[in-house]
C-alpha cells in the first residue's frame, strides 16, 4: 500500500482526511486486508505513523529517502514483502472492489508473467496491480539506481499482463475501483456517486 505522498495537491494530509466515517487510509487497508494475509503501508520517510483500522494485519514501514517517488516507496515495501506475489494499491483509492482485487490475484496466478494490471480503454493503469515479489523487487532496486521514480517505470520493465476492460468491469460496474483522490473535490464526487446507501468502510 503507497502512503508516503505528500499530498500537494490536496492542500494537506489527505489520507487522515474523513471519508464515508473513517479515515482515507483506512478504506484501503480494509479492502486490501479481505483478499491478502497482511498489508505493508509505506509511510513518508519522517512524521508520525499513520492512522490504521484496528484488527487489521498491517505492518508499516518507511520510504528510505524523502520525497523520492512512488517506486522507491514501492521498493521498500516489495523488500518487506513476505509473499511471492503482492497486491499493489494506493492509500487514496477508497473504493477497491473486493471481487476485482480477488480475480487480479486469480489470474496472476495462473498467468506466466511478472505484473497484472487493468485495462481502461486503450490503456493499462498502473494501479492496482499485481507483481511477482522477487522479480519486481530485483527491477525496482535496479531502476532506482539508476534514477527512475515512476511506478510506470517498474511495469514497462516487467512482462506485465491486463484483464480487459469488460472482465473487470462487469465485477464493478460503475469502476469505483480505479477512483482516486487527488484533490478535496475527488472527495466531494465520490461521496456523490456512492448515494444515499453507501455501505460502511470495509464492506463491499
Amino acid at each position: 500500500m503507497l502512503a508516503g505522498g505528500r499530498s500537494t495537491r490536496f492542500g494537506r494530509d489527505k489520507l487522515a482526511e474523513p471519508y464515508r466515517g473513517a479515515p482515507l487510509l483506512h478504506h484501503a487497508v480494509l479492502r486490501l486486508s479481505e483478499v491478502c494475509d497482511e498489508v505493508v503501508v509505506v509511510v513518508a520517510a519522517a512524521g508520525g505513523e499513520p492512522s490504521l483500522p484496528p484488527g487489521v494485519a498491517a505492518r508499516v514501514v518507511r520510504d528510505p529517502v524523502p520525497g523520492q517517488g512512488p517506486l522507491v516507496g514501492l521498493s521498500a515495501a516489495l523488500e518487506a514483502a513476505r509473499t511471492h506475489v503482492a497486491l499493489v494499491a494506493a492509500g487514496d483509492m477508497p473504493e477497491l472492489h473486493a471481487s476485482v482485487l480477488r480475480e487480479m490475484l486469480r489470474v496472476a496466478a495462473d498467468a506466466p508473467v511478472e505484473a497484472l494490471a487493468l485495462r481502461e480503454g486503450d490503456r493499462v493503469r498502473p494501479l492496482p496491480c499485481v507483481v511477482g515479489v522477487r522479480r519486481a523487487t530485483t527491477v525496482a532496486r535496479a531502476l532506482v539506481g539508476s534514477g527512475h521514480r515512476a511506478l510506470t517505470d517498474l511495469l514497462d520493465a516487467l512482462h506485465v499482463a491486463a484483464i480487459d476492460e469488460a472482465t473487470w468491469v462487469a465485477l464493478d460496474p460503475e469502476r469505483r475501483t480505479l477512483l482516486d483522490v487527488d484533490e478535496p473535490g475527488d472527495l466531494d464526487r465520490a461521496v456523490e456517486g456512492l448515494g444515499t446507501d453507501a455501505a460502511a468502510p470495509g464492506s463491499g
